[in-house]
């Protein structure tokens, strides 16, 4: 199957790497930067694109744009991993919805597009009938979505809740295992590079209450928007209260829930005990869906990074080729 790549930062560079090193039936036809772009129909050496970026900060030529690439290149599925505002979901949004209408699969990691525009983006996706998928938006490698969709197909799941965030989770696991301040904790993730230099919607909830909305309205159909989400950020944490916690063999997580019943999303910290699935470290990921067939099922991992979301995009390129060949 041919794909085109836009953006070709630490994600874009990941997945060509992950083409050129394994057999995954993937080839590469185009890759545009915010810069450049380069297009070869019969398939680009990925290591050459990846060497021209690192050496120059240009992926091909300058003038060649995304939108050229859309309508020009000859690809059968679009990966979209752009810098995007996620308020607006530009300029994924336009992206996305240009390739879909000219009958393109799409395989995006933008959370902004997914959110505010799922209706229409899928609307258009049935309507050319090719796929649309975005598997890398919520908890990175862990297959979420896949396990919503397919793999817990015909369970009604009544309760979905875990650890939505790795960067909030390293600043409560060093808080609890070393005692340092919200602060303290805040600068080593910085220094690490698991927190933005603005943290603002890792530290006040919005990123996990963004997640939440994208599985509330493509799983459970709620449409809901990001002013639905009822959010409590870490930003006012003490880690007074986390010692208390701690002293009660509890501790601190910020948790995110969807409770498909009520119709209700909201993250907020919540104190559990030390030994429960969702009490993980650093910047893992873990999530916890309530059924009424299966039970409890708990997933866990990496949700963030740039070979872990590759890892998420890399899964859909699959699904939709494995789906190609089928019909054919």
């Amino acid at each position: 199957m041919k794909i085109a790549i836009l953006g070709f930062g630490s994600v874009g560079r990941g997945i060509a790497r992950i083409v050129a090193e394994r057999e995954t039936g993937l080839v590469i036809t185009a890759v545009a930067d915010s810069k450049s772009g380069c297009i070869d129909n019969n398939g680009l050496n990925p290591l050459e694109v990846i060497r021209a970026k690192e050496e120059t900060g240009l992926c091909g030529k300058k003038g060649v744009t995304p939108e050229y690439i859309i309508k020009n290149a000859d690809y059968d599925a679009l990966v979209e991993v752009t810098p995007t505002n996620a308020e607006t979901g530009e300029p994924s949004l336009g992206f996305i919805k240009l390739a879909l209408s000219t009958g393109k699969h799409v395989v995006t990691s933008n959370k902004g597009p997914v959110a505010l525009n799922y209706d229409e983006l899928s609307h258009i996706a049935r309507e050319k009938e090719v796929q649309f998928k975005y598997e890398a938006t919520v908890c990175g490698a862990i297959p979420i979505i896949q396990t919503l969709q397919y793999g817990l197909a015909g369970n009604k799941v009544k309760k979905l809740y875990g650890v939505f965030n790795g960067t909030c989770n390293y600043i409560l696991t060093r808080m609890a295992d070393e005692r340092l301040t919200y602060k303290q904790a805040l600068l080593e993730a910085r220094e690490l590079g698991y927190a933005e230099a603005d943290p603002k919607y890792d530290v006040e909830g919005i990123d996990a209450a963004i997640k939440l909305v994208i599985l509330a309205n493509t799983i459970f159909g709620m449409k809901k928007r990001l002013e639905d989400v009822e959010i409590t950020g870490i930003c006012s944490l003490t880690s007074e209260a986390i010692e208390l916690a701690e002293a009660d063999e509890l501790t601190i997580r910020l948790i995110g829930e969807i409770d498909n019943e009520r119709g209700t999303l909201r993250v907020s910290p919540r104190v559990i005990p030390k030994d429960h699935t969702l009490v993980v470290q650093d910047t893992l990921n873990a999530v916890t869906i309530e059924t009424d067939l299966a039970g409890e099922v708990t997933l866990i991992g990496r949700g963030a990074g740039s070979i872990e979301t590759a890892s998420a995009i890399i899964s859909d390129l699959s699904f939709i080729s494995n789906c190609h060949d089928r019909s054919s």
